[in-house]
């Protein structure tokens, strides 16, 4: 992971963050950083801790070891002065039914002195949602734009956006990861979004961290993650009954005579020992962050 000296270059920053609920391990020294103006994307599985991570930032939760720091502030000590910069859209679009939107819109602008009614209206015509649609009347996409609007009308300085893409159709995740999260991250905000789909990740992140039962494997930029893992297809002149023992390999998925092997780089080591071996690599190209993310899991 990238450091520099001045702490004023994150939004976020995290030091060997643990918490435990009761006998299972939510976050095990997680430590990672979130630099000011990125698209941020934190991958993880279902259960590695992302949403647990996501409620550390807005306070719910206390660090039981470790550290939080949310625009150089401990959220838990300084609620109004880490919230008032936030925008928060929770996986559960957890939005009062009995409200209309534009009743939703009044009721949130109350919390946030530098909320702009302007640019609200500006979202809700891009979202197409009608003021007085009532809230449960709404499909599941609608629900999101909902909190996404709610979650960006006062022009937060960090977006958190929780499984954005849960549940929802092509269409309306283009909309979120693609032109929203573009536009504010343009403006110079930061956004910071959890998820277990990493192709969309990919496709808008700047930075990634992946998660694993509670610990972060990886956290870089999106393009040295990338560039330092190789998809290598490698051949033998006989069939193989199980995996080769390749060093750098991190995994190794085929049968019989080929095999792609996922390697961290260090392709050379593993170049020599396939001469030793009479195998030869046929076919190099570059993996995906799903192959990356899979192989260091399993590795």
């Amino acid at each position: 992971m990238t450091s520099t000296s001045n702490s004023g270059d994150y939004v976020i920053e995290v030091r060997d963050l643990s918490r435990r609920f009761r006998k299972k391990v939510a976050l095990d020294g997680a430590t990672l950083s979130v630099p000011t103006g990125c698209v941020f994307g934190l991958v993880g599985e279902n259960g590695a801790g992302k949403t647990t991570l996501l409620k550390h930032f807005l306070g719910l939760y206390r660090a039981q070891t470790g550290s939080v720091r949310v625009f150089g502030k401990d959220p838990v000590a300084d609620p109004p002065g880490v919230l008032s910069e936030i925008g928060y859209l929770s996986e559960d679009r957890d939005l009062p039914d009995w409200m209309r939107v534009s009743e939703l819109m009044n009721y949130t602008k109350q919390f946030f002195a530098n909320w702009d009614p302007v640019y609200a209206e500006e979202l809700r015509d891009m979202f197409e949602l009608s003021g007085r649609q009532k809230i449960r009347t709404l499909s599941r996409g609608q629900r999101a734009r909902v909190g996404l609007l709610a979650a960006l009308a006062h022009r937060p300085n960090l977006l958190l956006l929780d499984e954005p893409s849960s549940g929802l159709d092509p269409v309306v995740r283009r909309d979120i990861l693609g032109a929203i999260i573009r536009t504010v991250a343009d403006d110079g905000r930061t956004i910071l979004f959890s998820s277990h789909l990493l192709d969309e990740v990919q496709r808008v992140s700047d930075r990634v961290a992946m998660l694993h039962h509670g610990q972060v494997l990886l956290c870089d930029t999106l393009d040295r993650l990338l560039q330092s893992h190789t998809r290598l297809t490698v051949r033998f002149p006989e069939d193989l009954a199980t995996a080769p023992e390749l060093p750098a390999a991190l995994r190794c998925e085929g049968s019989g005579r080929e095999w792609t092997v996922i390697c961290n780089g260090q392709v050379d080591e593993l170049e020599q020992a396939l001469n030793g071996m009479q195998g030869e690599i046929v076919d190099r190209s570059s993996p995906s962050l799903d192959e990356i993310f899979v192989a260091r899991v399993h590795s």
